[in-house]
């Protein structure tokens, strides 16, 4: 069997938690900030966990 590839633009994209969940960053923060609110901006920050309709695509991306 041909070994498993990791997609590299989901290596780059997201990181696998120690317990198994998936950290991915926040979109809408990379410009047109200025039409944005503070509160919006500020909502933005951090990394969050990938929803959990989405971890079967981003596990078959992420085989390793």
């Amino acid at each position: 069997m041909p070994k498993l590839k990791t997609k590299k633009s989901a290596a780059k994209r997201f990181r696998i938690r120690a317990s198994g969940s998936v950290k991915r960053g926040q979109a809408f923060k990379r410009h047109i900030l200025t039409k944005k609110t503070t509160k919006n901006k500020r909502q933005l920050r951090g990394a969050v966990t990938v929803h959990a309709t989405n971890m079967a695509s981003v596990r078959a991306m992420m085989p390793n």
